[in-house]
């Protein structure tokens, strides 16, 4: 009930300064006298509304608005949380009242996106995290730094190992920053821990090699136009793209060997700085990697981090409490900002005062123990947690329990159940207190040793029905943010799951100039949704899991982080079975083949395939059960042809029952590239020449489909001896696929048109002039196929 009443304080006061502005003012005066009334019923004229309207008028001139508007904003909430705490009935009219002024159905999505993306052609990447605190210390360890990863004609490998807390990101952080000018061709960052399932700290398994590589190879060409599916040619790819150049490759918390060895560019110069929590032995026995323990800071450390904070004058004139203090944090950075900001923030309390105060603490609090084992960091936190506000300190809490460990306000809101501007608020103060990071993007984090604190303090003091509370509000905001992402990128694909209702007066995110990109947004969140997905299944969410993981599939058709696609369909298939939702679990089983055959496991992905039909086919949804047998089609392609002719039959007819052209010009493609595979070239030419005029008028034209069909068709004119038309059709699909940026196809088109060149005597030119450009495209990518077509040009003399 105590956290409910802060909550609703905390919005109250947000919307009350909110209103203060001059329209907003005027509004409340004259249309909302329902919350005048209902304050000066509880002791709160307007005099003093009055008041703090003209304390934020003379602070807008004076151009400290920002400094007076928190202090204002957290007067009232403890004005607010007064009242509420004395007449908890006044309660329910006040969420009416706020319900009224507040608005509905804002999905916001509050960090930059467009730093998230590539950089583009010519732009050095930097993702290396900026040091929003600050740095100090540490010196003998920046030269030893310098010294391990100084030789310019080879790659270096460092592992930076330590505790918990002892500041090692920040310390590689620094680092780059300081040599950045070393290393022209880009600085790439990983966090492990983002790609891992952050339900539970320090989990050992989960991250995925392939999408962190895909990531950095994405960022290091400047687009993801050249970036393959498997890991095999993923590494393939980043070791051609890398050979040539000077790049940093900052790894953190990595748990095991093998989440480095294929992130290790092959450039001369080239450094690769690891952190973990371990001293990842087997790289330093096997691979020759330089291992750097970052110890806890002794006490003249520690003192001088203070002294950084707090000014030196401070730390000087209590110097053996400011060395208790030291000695009470066991040196850990971490631990220290938080002590260093209880002291800027209160001018009252002085260095002997917090330590007498923590030494107390100690007494009290068991916990996470810090080095030494004498104290713990419940006893450093607890003080701090203890001075915030209610609605600060419930945003805390259920900060702990948030699946995803990078965050933006209005995941928070949502988690919080608070609408952004409160949260952004709540955050702003738990930063001030240090006890929330910020990242150059605008996203928070919680160190993990803070969040750890966080979940144990939700756990003894929040209901035990708010943990799922908390994940079906925020599975909720990402379901609904993902669904419009997901119509954004391509309105016309087939959805199971209708989520109209949940959108139904929603401001689309996406939509209108200047909004941020929807895929570039889904590939920054992915992490997120992903441990979203992860909780939501776990704590019995199946309604809003199995919706949630079809709409996602769209970043993966685009972008094939397998690893990634494959866990999200197995959790939604399997909430979509608890469900009940067989045309749900149908459609997810039929689109989870997709990445498990790109991982080769071709047996586990007939398999879901058999059962997907079988769900199917209990349906009386055409377009459904059209679509799993496409899926099935593509597979018999690989492993059993003489089964796809008839597949994609009955596909073509399904998809005619429905009506979906789109559909049906599909499935009549790939029903006439079987035709042809199967010898049978007369009727291939004759379905591919349907399918391609289809596609081609569609009411929004599908070009990229139809330049592959015309590549089929160039095939099929081959096959037929039809060489003028096969020569039109091959040229005419290689330059749409060019402007479509469908580089892979357009590499095939090109290979065909040299091959027929060649073998006709047709045009040498047109051979010299197709290979030349097939080996730009798979130089671009990595691909070993380059090699043989620069010998194959080579013969030509």
């Amino acid at each position: 009930m105590e956290a409910e009443l802060g909550t609703l304080a905390a919005q109250g006061a947000t919307a009350l300064i909110g209103l203060m502005a001059a329209d907003g003012w005027t509004h409340l005066k004259q249309g909302t006298r329902r919350l005048t009334g209902w304050l000066s019923r509880r002791g709160a004229g307007e005099e003093e509304l009055d008041a703090s309207r003209e304390e934020l008028d003379e602070a807008r001139q004076r151009g400290d608005e920002d400094e007076v508007t928190p202090r204002l904003a957290a007067a009232w909430e403890r004005r607010l949380h007064t009242i509420l705490s004395e007449d908890p009935e006044a309660a329910e009219e006040l969420r009416r009242l706020l319900a009224d002024l507040l608005p509905t159905a804002s999905y916001d999505i509050t960090f930059d996106v467009s730093s998230t993306g590539p950089a583009g052609p010519g732009t050095r990447p930097d993702h290396i995290p900026a040091l929003t605190g600050g740095f100090s210390n540490r010196v003998s360890e920046l030269e030893r730094m310098d010294t391990l990863c100084g030789a310019p004609g080879r790659v270096n490998l460092a592992v930076l190992a330590g505790l918990p807390g002892v500041g090692k990101t920040a310390f590689a952080c620094r680092w780059a920053d300081k040599e950045r000018d070393r290393f022209p061709d880009g600085l790439f960052y990983v966090d492990y821990a983002a790609l891992r399932d952050e339900s539970a700290v320090g989990a050992a398994m989960g991250a995925d090699v392939s999408q962190a590589l895909s990531a950095i190879l994405k960022a290091l060409l400047g687009s993801d136009e050249h970036v393959p599916a498997t890991l095999a040619e993923l590494t393939r790819s980043y070791v051609s793209a890398s050979r040539d150049r000077r790049i940093l490759v900052l790894i953190d918390n990595v748990t095991l060997p093998a989440q480095v060895r294929p992130l290790i560019p092959s450039g001369p110069g080239s450094t690769v700085l690891v952190t973990s929590h371990s001293r990842l032995g087997e790289l330093v026995a096997v691979d020759g990697a330089h291992l750097l323990a970052l110890k806890p800071l002794d006490t003249e450390g520690g003192l001088h981090l203070l002294a950084d904070r707090c000014g030196e004058q401070a730390v000087a004139a209590e110097p053996a409490a400011a060395a208790h203090l030291v000695d009470l944090c066991g040196g850990l950075p971490v631990a220290l900002r938080i002590v260093a900001a209880r002291l800027l923030t209160d001018d009252s309390l002085t260095m002997a005062d917090l330590a007498a105060e923590l030494d107390d603490e100690t007494e009290r609090l068991d916990g996470m123990a810090l080095p030494g084992g004498t104290h713990s960091v419940s006893a450093v936190l607890g003080p701090s947690y203890r001075l915030l506000p209610p609605g600060p300190a419930r945003m805390f809490r259920l900060l702990g329990w948030l699946p995803a460990g990078l965050f933006d306000a209005g995941t928070a809101a949502a988690a919080a159940g608070v609408d952004t501007r409160t949260a952004r608020r709540l955050l702003r103060e738990l930063v001030v207190a240090s006890l929330l990071d910020t990242e150059r993007d605008g996203r928070f984090r919680l160190h993990d040793l803070v969040r750890l604190y966080a979940r144990e303090r939700a756990e003894a003091e929040e209901l035990p029905a708010e943990q799922a509370a908390l994940v079906a509000r925020v599975a909720t905001h990402y379901l609904a943010l993902v669904s419009l992402a997901d119509r954004a990128v391509r309105a016309d694909r087939l959805r199971v799951a209708d989520p109209a209702g949940l959108l139904t007066g929603a401001t689309d995110p996406f939509a209108g100039a200047g909004r941020p990109s929807a895929l570039t947004w889904l590939d920054a969140e992915c992490p997120a949704i992903l441990a979203v997905l992860r909780a939501a299944v776990r704590h019995g969410l199946h309604d809003i899991a199995w919706p949630l993981s079809e709409a996602f599939t769209v970043l993966f058709l685009h972008h094939r982080y397998l690893g990634a696609w494959k866990e999200s369909l197995e959790l939604g298939a399997e909430a979509a079975a608890a469900a009940g939702a067989v045309a749900g679990e149908a459609r997810l089983r039929s689109l989870l083949s997709r990445p498990l055959t790109d991982l080769g496991d071709d047996a586990r992905a007939g398999a879901e395939l058999d059962r997907a039909v079988a769900l199917a086919e209990t349906t009386d949804h055409h377009l459904l059960r059209a679509s799993v047998q496409e899926f099935l089609g593509r597979h018999l392609d690989r492993c059993d042809p003489a089964r796809t002719v008839e597949t994609y039959r009955y596909c073509l007819d399904l998809n005619r029952l429905a009506g979906d052209r789109r559909g049906e010009a599909l499935a009549a493609h790939f029903l006439g590239c079987a035709q042809d595979a199967r010898g049978d070239h007369a009727n291939a030419l004759v379905t591919l020449t349907g399918a391609h005029e289809a596609l081609l008028h569609l009411p929004e034209p599908d070009h990229r489909m139809a330049a592959r069909t015309l590549l089929a068709l160039g095939l099929v004119h081959d096959h037929l001896g039809h060489e003028e038309a096969a020569f039109h059709a091959l040229r005419t699909a290689a330059g749409t696929l060019r402007d479509q940026h469908a580089t892979h196809y357009e590499a095939r088109a090109l290979l065909a048109l040299a091959d027929l060149a060649q073998r006709t005597g047709h045009d040498p030119g047109l051979v010299r002039q197709s290979l030349t450009r097939a080996v730009e495209i798979h130089e671009a990518s990595g691909n070993p196929l380059a090699d043989e077509l620069r010998l194959r040009l080579a013969a030509l003399g």
